[in-house]
């Protein structure tokens, strides 16, 4: 499958999204930076997040609408004053989006509601992000998917029901390119959490192409998830998480991002196929194998002993498992130390 021109799969490079979220801290200024800074550090897409304090909640003070989980990274903070605080104006998208694209780099964005899609779809976006929060959100997934742009949707908290329900409704609204993203839903998320083993079951499930929605800190989560076979990854991404921000606290720097395309690109170097014996690389080493020499000078007649025949580097006698069979044996004319076993050098 494509986005945009790039090809998502397995045949082709681990996918590398940087997600904006609020590290802009409702500066334009920073967003347009964090744009330089994710293509700069090799990113392949930039992702926003579309909506308003008043699409994704209400203004009412209390109760749920308040954050008291004392583990929670924004406790006591009002849900409607903190998707303010996070939101990406909609008139920064299209600038945004042109920056991307000055450097070669695709940009889409998450909408939370029907509205975002409608606003994005004009705005020409190549895919469309599902949010873990949103993947039960049917009708969202369905006005999404009726675009025919491909899908990627995080499955954070999903039961295996839920995700099945998500995955009929995309696909019988015309959804025809889908990934999903293993996901964990806490902020940060602990590698212990993350659970990446259901990648490969994942796919085996709903035969799509499936990545991560990393959460964790660092890089090696997501290196480990190309290994397990994940072709998208997607991190959140910050110039520097002193500057503050409400997703700073695990986001990429910048260095860190460039670590995670390098590393996920020789992991993913690395998988290769099932392959025994040597390959053309290490070809040449197989001069340094043991193998069977004359150790002693030896004259015809003479027999092989543990002293005038041993097993040693380089490899261009017999293999070490004939050794035994030439002990005993007598040689068939002399023999210089340092001579290389072979079948005629010993008398039948």
């Amino acid at each position: 499958m494509l986005i945009g021109d790039r090809e998502i799969g397995r045949t082709a490079l681990p996918f590398i999204i940087a997600e904006m979220s609020g590290n802009h801290n409702q500066s334009l200024g920073r967003a347009l930076e964090i744009v330089d800074a994710a293509a700069a550090a090799g990113a392949h897409a930039l992702k926003l997040q579309t909506y308003t304090a008043d699409t994704i909640t209400l203004n009412v003070r209390g109760g749920a609408f308040d954050i008291a989980d004392d583990k929670s990274l924004w406790k006591g903070r009002n849900l409607h004053d903190l998707y303010k605080e996070a939101h990406t104006p909609w008139e920064w998208h299209a600038p945004i989006m042109q920056r991307a694209g000055e450097h070669g780099m695709l940009c889409f964005s998450t909408p939370f509601d029907e509205t975002a899609v409608d606003f994005l779809e004009g705005l020409g976006v190549p895919a469309f992000k599902i949010a873990s929060f949103e993947n039960i959100h049917l009708p969202l997934i369905r006005r999404a998917a009726v675009t025919g742009k491909p899908l990627i949707i995080s499955t954070g908290m999903a039961t295996l029901a839920e995700l099945d329900e998500t995955v009929r409704a995309a696909r019988e609204a015309g959804c025809r390119d889908l990934v999903l993203l293993k996901c964990t839903s806490t902020y940060p998320a602990t590698p212990e959490s993350t659970n990446i083993v259901t990648i490969p079951h994942m796919r085996a499930l709903f035969g799509c192409e499936v990545g991560l929605s990393d959460h964790t800190m660092g890089v090696g989560t997501s290196v480990a998830a190309v290994a397990l076979g994940a072709t998208v990854i997607e991190k959140h991404f910050t110039l520097c998480r002193a500057d503050g921000g409400v997703d700073s606290t695990f986001s990429l720097e910048p260095d860190e991002m460039k670590a995670l395309v390098v590393e996920t690109e020789r992991a993913w170097q690395s998988l290769g196929q099932v392959s025994y014996g040597p390959t053309k690389a290490e070809e040449k080493s197989l001069l340094f194998r043991r193998s069977i020499y004359v150790a002693q000078d030896v004259g015809a007649g003479d027999m092989f002993t543990p002293e005038n025949l041993k097993i040693v580097r380089p490899g261009q006698g017999l293999a070490p498992k004939h050794y035994e069979t030439l002990l005993g044996r007598r040689a068939a004319r002399d023999l210089k130390a340092g001579t290389p076993t072979s079948w005629d050098v010993a008398m039948s």
